[in-house]
């Protein structure tokens, strides 16, 4: 496995694997593995020829007084963890290495953010757009595989591609939990032990709503959402964000719920900020 941690050997290193006509796979991550990456690796790796791994903590994505400084970090662990996969490369680049100066021109997302953590997260997917961007101008990727916890960066990066007609197939994987249901996140190692007891409810939640949906048939989407809130306020303590529930992956707001939708949370704890979701066809 190779380690790169400057912009230009990692450029012309896939330029040589893109002209032996392999195809590459791409797992963008920032760091501090856990199954639910390691699932992403195993899947691009039965798709590709060539996959890289990069572990990058984007500045751009985190707002004043979000978690950037306590964003989990361990790259001993995370190189041990890829080198067990047998990936062929991890990019792992220093701040400087992709912002040597202050960025000239950044993407604006213009769709898709006025809900869900892009409401509460003013700028943030332009930070990701603007860095996956960047990425994806580094690896060249046939295939970039992404975890549906995150569901709204999925359809935010889906639409880039679209918009800005790139040959890249945007891959969404489905998320992978623990025993007890919490979505498998970097995050959850800064739970306290009674947050950490409590956060699975989170999982529990988004099933009861899928159920009141399927159950009682009900398609109105105030009623639904009023469940998910009343719901939640009634299992969690930790501040709520938001309870979501909107069209896939346009992310709009719907009268009446039909088609593919998105039920969704975000939870605040004391130095965590969880999301999850769940995604059914009404």
């Amino acid at each position: 496995m190779k380690l790169f941690t400057k912009i230009s050997p990692m450029k012309k290193w896939v330029k040589n694997q893109k002209r032996d006509g392999k195809m590459i796979g791409f797992v963008p991550t920032m760091g501090y593995l856990h199954e639910g990456h390691l699932s992403l690796i195993e899947k691009a790796k039965k798709e590709n020829d060539v996959v890289i791994l990069s572990i990058f903590v984007n500045p751009l994505q985190f707002g004043k007084g979000e978690d950037f400084e306590l964003y989990p970090k361990d790259f001993e662990r995370d190189f041990v963890l890829a080198k067990e996969t047998g990936i062929d490369a991890v990019f792992y680049p220093e701040n400087e290495e992709m912002y040597p100066t202050e960025m000239s021109a950044t993407i604006v997302v213009h769709e898709g953010t006025n809900v869900l953590c892009g409401a509460k997260r003013p700028n943030h997917f332009d930070g990701v757009a603007t860095v996956v961007l960047k990425l994806f101008h580094i690896m060249d990727p046939d295939r970039a595989y992404f975890g549906l916890k995150d569901a709204q960066q999925v359809a935010v990066i889906k639409r880039m591609v679209q918009d800005f007609h790139m040959d890249i197939e945007i891959v969404p994987c489905p998320t992978l939990r623990e025993r007890d249901g919490l979505a498998k996140s970097s995050r959850n190692v800064n739970l306290t032990k009674e947050e950490r007891k409590e956060a699975p409810s989170i999982f529990q939640v988004l099933q009861e709503t899928k159920d009141f949906i399927t159950t009682k048939g009900s398609t109105s989407s105030q009623e639904v959402e009023e469940f998910l809130r009343s719901s939640l306020s009634k299992k969690i303590n930790g501040k709520v964000d938001y309870g979501e529930v909107l069209s896939f992956p346009q992310l709009k707001k719907q009268d009446f719920l039909s088609g593919e939708i998105i039920i969704a949370v975000a939870v605040k704890y004391s130095k965590a900020r969880l999301i999850d979701n769940i995604i059914i066809s009404v």
